[in-house]
């Protein structure tokens, strides 16, 4: 997200992260980056009062379909503290995201109550569910993104344009899986012919580094890619050009939007964890363009005459 931000042309003026790997990663990448390493619970806001932006990814396993879905009866549930600290910033516009479970009707009332409390705060709101594959990365990937400005600047919004995923797994790969010398990697670029399902990060107590449960597993079968773990180097020449090659960190950090150049901190399953969880930086970067035109107050012409308007 930070990344995407940048990009769009925000400077981050403060980064909470509590997990130390992906501290160290924003900072060997970033060393002007404020990164604050810290449990956002114990975090003082007061110094940021009036930013432009707060953005931030909402600990996802309190609505994800993967977990129980507890929602607010998760101690993991962060929403009451970011609503906490935006009362006290009182920021001109709000990013939040979150997993596509959290649109669900299970959650109706919950997202209401949100919509509510920064209604009375003097912001207007919407979200939407959107697309990674929509937004340029060639991985399906669907987040829940909530928006929220001032109410004197919801009308120059407009949500990003979608501009598709140009390549395919394999078009996006087949140079990092030829790099070892194997010989089957152009067949292979053609099998993996669309779009990657998402990626999945997990949490500390998932496992090791590995592309998901059993369905998506089977959605990487179907692109010729083995997901039951990551390997540290792209396949070699005697790896056999007929059996499904398994992918590096390095290709999961691409399929997610990541330059080449984004260094990670950490062991594989840590690094992988970072990337998996991660919200990819094109798409945070559309997000952030689409805010930083409202902040500026530039009228959007596509949305001329056109009212958006709140749904809970």
């Amino acid at each position: 997200m930070a990344l995407g931000l940048e990009n769009a042309g925000f400077l981050a003026v403060g980064l909470v992260e509590i997990d130390r790997d992906a501290c160290t990663t924003l900072r060997t990448n970033r060393p002007g980056w404020p990164v604050l390493e810290c449990d956002i619970r114990q975090f003082d806001p007061s110094p940021y009062q009036g930013v432009d932006l707060f953005a931030g990814g909402v600990p996802c396993p309190p609505f994800s379909v993967a977990g129980s879905q507890l929602g607010a009866a998760d101690d993991r549930d962060l929403f009451p503290s970011a609503l906490d600290m935006i009362e006290q910033i009182r920021p001109k516009s709000i990013f939040l995201e979150n997993v596509p479970g959290f649109a669900s009707s299970r959650f109706r009332s919950y997202r209401r109550n949100l919509a509510t409390r920064l209604n009375s705060l003097g912001y207007w709101v919407d979200w939407r569910v959107l697309n990674a594959s929509d937004y340029g990365v060639p991985q399906l990937r669907p987040r829940f993104i909530l928006v929220a400005l001032q109410e004197r600047l919801d009308r120059f919004f407009a949500w990003p344009i979608q501009t598709p995923a140009e390549q395919t797994v394999g078009e996006c790969l087949v140079d990092l899986m030829s790099q070892g010398g194997w010989p089957g990697a152009r067949a292979w670029a053609r099998r993996a012919n669309g779009i990657a399902p998402t990626l999945v990060g997990g949490s500390k107590k998932h496992g090791g580094a590995d592309l998901g449960p059993t369905r998506a597993r089977a959605a990487w079968s179907k692109l010729g890619v083995n997901g039951l773990s990551l390997l540290d180097e792209p396949p070699g020449p005697d790896f056999p050009v007929t059996t499904a090659p398994r992918l590096t960190v390095r290709m999961t950090a691409r399929i997610q939007g990541f330059p080449d150049s984004w260094q990670l901190a950490g062991k594989k399953t840590s690094s992988y964890r970072q990337i998996g969880n991660a919200l990819p930086p094109p798409v945070a970067e559309a997000v952030g363009l689409s805010l930083a035109s409202a902040l500026m107050e530039r009228v959007p012409e596509r949305r001329a005459g056109q009212q958006l308007t709140l749904r809970a």
